[in-house]
């Protein structure tokens, strides 16, 4: 897998708008990501099963959220 994302518990794949077949439901806006959209499906390493399909801009605004509240638990 393409490592877009990693924040140490996830991979991020891109998927190609030719390689989404089927509809998605994104947990970052809970709108669909429609079939031949390009979007990011993030896998957690310890749970792959639980993967999700995101839209780009949902997953990085998310990542960014995760990052800042990171930062501050690092301090």
């Amino acid at each position: 897998m393409t490592d877009l994302g990693d924040l140490g518990d996830e991979f991020v794949q891109p998927i190609q708008p030719y390689q989404a077949r089927k509809d998605y439901a994104c947990p970052g806006c809970t709108s669909t990501i429609p079939s031949g959209t390009g979007h990011v499906v993030v896998v957690p390493h310890d749970a792959p099963d639980l993967r999700r399909h995101w839209h780009r801009g949902c997953w990085f605004k998310e990542r960014r959220r995760l990052g800042a509240h990171r930062s501050l638990d690092a301090s």
